[in-house]
């Protein structure tokens, strides 16, 4: 960027200690920079954190582990290996899907398998729709894949120009001016498979009623793999750390960032909670976006990110975790029970900023699937999840509210013959005005903006800000929420920033 002054080893300061964080600051340490990560928790993770309950450590952020192959590049930037640091197991069953106490349908890592389950469960015509599904969406993830997902400035431009004239045809057929629920129409007729697909855009925190059709790209996703870690989720994050103190960064953890101090217009130094000034040549701001444009880094650093409007955040979430036996019904690690009415879930969340009356509930079973059985009627970790407003800068949710709403998941889950063996009390809660404490300034959404509308994915800021010397990345940055995207975006960030010190070609 101009004005920025190389060095060869330039001083950064990467602000949050998130997969995104942890990535940004290892790729920087690697390449020589002296890095400093700040970390307001008490330990590394963000998102990627554990619940207690009962003595037992419950992973209660993301679950999922897809493109295994992004943090194996992570890992071998770094110098070392993904398998050297983390035991990953396959899942063969990706998720178990219950609309009612008769129906329910699993899907496969293996596609041939899932649409057999499918042809059981709703018809031939309904299988060989979703073999067309997974086909267009394994299509539409090679359009995007390089020419945006990890082009670290993404415009419609570029990825026009990335595609070429041969690949001008598939761009096309991204029906990115569609909704995600209406390109579903096209593959399936029982509206449970459109519901099921549907569910993706809840992936990015958004509707699919009003998400572009780009996002059954996840499909394609989940059928590359998904893994299941030893230790849980958040052993990820304890490996990129420990891998990053061993690659010479200093990880400052319980250290919180009041304000970017600006000399000249560029970057010159954080100060901390505590009065202390940190000088730096460049910083990396890994929160949510939205905070840095409602100015909680101070007013210098405000324009580096737009400020998001409550009708533009994705969605928050309500969760309990809880060690707790369950009868009644199967379940594997990764389950989801359907509302009635998907439409009316999502009307009341996001137009009506409303807990839901019938949700859909996603759980998942963390002692399910891994090395050792489980028996029946054991006590087992659960994390059980609803989609809620993000509201939770504005409305503080009661025990009230709280406990309407559990009654109501719990409702949800038994009426497809899951019961869980517990007591109200024993089920911890986390609401969205929780979240926003945890995540200041995102007003408890998950996911940064909601992608909807063919133009969001274009909105989320880059790396690069119009500040010299300070950089985004995360979840609400390009090129968007979950764990694998969080890392591509602060690669992006390490890579931008070392082309700005000159320590990269242009």
């Amino acid at each position: 960027m101009a004005g920025a002054s190389p060095s060869p080893h330039p001083t950064v300061a990467v602000v949050g200690g998130g997969v995104a964080g942890l990535c940004t600051a290892l790729a920087l340490t690697t390449a020589g920079c002296r890095v400093t990560l700040l970390e307001r928790a008490a330990t590394p993770g963000g998102k990627l954190r554990q619940s207690g309950a009962n003595g037992a450590a419950i992973d209660a952020g993301p679950t999922v582990f897809t493109l295994r192959e992004v943090f194996e590049q992570v890992f071998r930037t770094a110098g070392s290996r993904l398998e050297d640091h983390l035991t990953l197991r396959p899942l063969s069953i990706l998720a178990r899907h219950a609309w009612s106490a008769g129906e329910t349908l699993d899907l496969y890592a293996d596609s041939d398998r899932s649409a057999a389950a499918i042809r059981d469960f709703a018809g031939a015509a309904e299988a060989e729709g979703y073999l067309r599904f997974c086909a267009d969406s394994r299509r539409v993830y090679q359009t995007l894949d390089q020419g945006f997902m990890r082009a670290t400035q993404p415009s419609l431009p570029g990825l026009i120009a990335h595609a070429g004239l041969r690949g001008l045809p598939d761009l096309f057929r991204l029906r990115a001016f569609s909704s995600l629920w209406a390109a579903l129409g096209d593959y399936f007729r029982d509206p449970r498979l459109r519901q099921l697909f549907g569910r993706y855009a809840t992936y990015c925190g958004s509707s699919p009623f009003s998400a572009p059709a780009t996002l059954m790209l996840v499909a394609h996703v989940e059928q590359a793999g998904v893994w299941q870690i030893d230790g849980g989720m958040h052993a990820l994050a304890r490996a990129l750390h420990v891998l990053l103190l061993a690659r010479g960064a200093t990880v400052r953890c319980a250290t919180e960032v009041r304000r970017v101090h600006l000399q000249s217009g560029r970057v010159l130094a954080l100060e901390l909670a505590d009065g202390e000034r940190l000088a730096v040549d460049a910083a990396v701001l890994t929160c949510d976006a939205a905070a840095v444009g409602a100015g909680l880094f101070g007013a210098a650093a405000a324009p580096a990110a737009q400020p998001v409007s409550t009708s533009q955040r994705s969605l928050s979430a309500l969760t309990w975790t809880a060690r707790v036996p369950t009868e009644g019904f199967a379940l594997l690690r990764h389950n989801v029970f359907f509302s009635s009415d998907y439409a009316a879930e999502f009307d009341r969340i996001l137009l009506r900023r409303l807990l839901p009356l019938q949700p859909t509930v996603y759980l998942c079973a963390q002692d399910r699937e891994g090395p050792a059985a489980l028996v029946d009627g054991q006590p087992e970790r659960l994390l059980c999840l609803v989609n809620a407003p993000p509201i939770g800068d504005s409305h503080d949710y009661g025990s009230e509210e709280i406990a309407q709403c559990l009654t109501q998941t719990l409702a949800s889950m038994q009426r497809c013959g899951l019961r869980l063996l517990a007591a109200p009390e024993q089920l911890q809660p986390t609401t969205p005005t929780d979240f926003n404490r945890l995540f200041p300034g995102s007003g408890g959404a998950l996911y940064g903006q909601a992608t909807h509308g063919w133009r969001a994915s274009f909105r989320r800021p880059g790396a690069r800000t119009r500040i010299p010397g300070l950089y985004l990345a995360g979840g609400s940055t390009h090129p968007g929420p979950g764990l694998p995207m969080a890392a591509l975006s602060g690669r992006h960030a390490a890579h931008c920033l070392l082309q700005d010190q000159g320590l990269m070609p242009h």
